[in-house]
């Protein structure tokens, strides 16, 4: 019997798990993280609170905005729907590939085992049913397979190297959306940053005095946290990107083993017809 033992397999929960611990602290850490501001006034010590209420002014006024209201207020509603709506996706797409691109799922150990045990016990038309009937990659390449039998041992390999290819283009398709994500999302930031400083030098061109640092804040703040946002979604997304193409090869690659090896049995089908016409 073929052993498909892996950590991998008998813990995919607990994988999962742990990819998205990491996206998740990081979240969580930028909704607590206060603005240099407010970190500002809870340094001052207590006997200094006197001194430095009495030298603000009506123009510099204390804040007590966290970091997450500071970027909402300078994104404004346009960026923060396009970058709520991008991380969204992007999340999707990491959730849908984590549960699809699994080892119980593309190789079940379960099928395996029945199909082999068919096999064996030269059941062929119950083999072939079995895996015609499951929606497994490997079920379906070993259906492949078995459906050009008739044909010749060659012509069977062929089909399910076809089915193999066919079964490798959809998982890379579906997991291309996350490197399109990784490549738009800094272009996007970059956008922002575009329009966030063309909007403080037009206040600078307009103004007519020399403008205060506050009004030039606002395009500045828009500049600078578009560009962070964009590569904050572009780097998770390369990352995983990088991480499931690399699962994907190799369970490609052990699904081509194990196909393989169920299917070597009937390597002898098409050297006895050979045999047989000679004769």
């Amino acid at each position: 019997m073929l052993s498909l033992s892996s950590p991998e397999n008998a813990h995919p929960r607990r994988f999962v798990w742990e990819c998205l611990l990491i996206p998740v602290m990081g979240l969580l850490f930028v909704l607590v993280l206060p603005n240099s501001n407010s970190v500002a006034f809870a340094q001052v010590p207590a006997d200094q609170n006197d001194v430095a209420s009495s030298q603000e002014t009506d123009d510099q006024p204390e804040t007590s905005s966290n970091f997450l209201s500071w970027m909402v207020e300078s994104l404004g509603l346009y960026w923060m729907f396009v970058f709520s709506g991008l991380s969204f996706v992007m999340v999707a797409l990491i959730m849908m590939n984590l549960m699809q691109v699994r080892r119980d799922v593309l190789l079940p150990n379960e099928f395996v085992e029945d199909f082999e045990g068919k096999l064996n016990g030269k059941d062929f038309q119950g083999a072939y049913d079995l895996a015609r009937n499951d929606d497994s990659f490997v079920a379906r390449v070993l259906a492949a397979g078995m459906g050009r039998l008739s044909r010749g041992y060659p012509e069977a390999m062929e089909g399910m190297q076809e089915a193999g290819e066919d079964e490798n283009m959809t998982l890379e398709h579906r997991l291309s959306y996350l490197a399109l994500i990784g490549t738009v999302a800094p272009m996007l930031g970059l956008m922002g940053t575009v329009q966030g400083m063309i909007a403080s030098f037009d206040k600078i061109a307009t103004s007519p005095s020399t403008p205060k640092p506050a009004e030039l804040a606002q395009g500045i703040s828009m500049a600078l946290f578009t560009t962070l946002i964009g590569l904050g979604i572009a780097v998770p997304a390369m990352i995983f990107y990088s991480i499931l193409r690399n699962r994907i090869q190799r369970i490609v690659l052990e699904i081509g083993m194990v196909s393989e090896g169920l299917m070597s049995r009937f390597s002898l089908v098409g050297k006895q017809k050979g045999t047989t016409r000679d004769s």
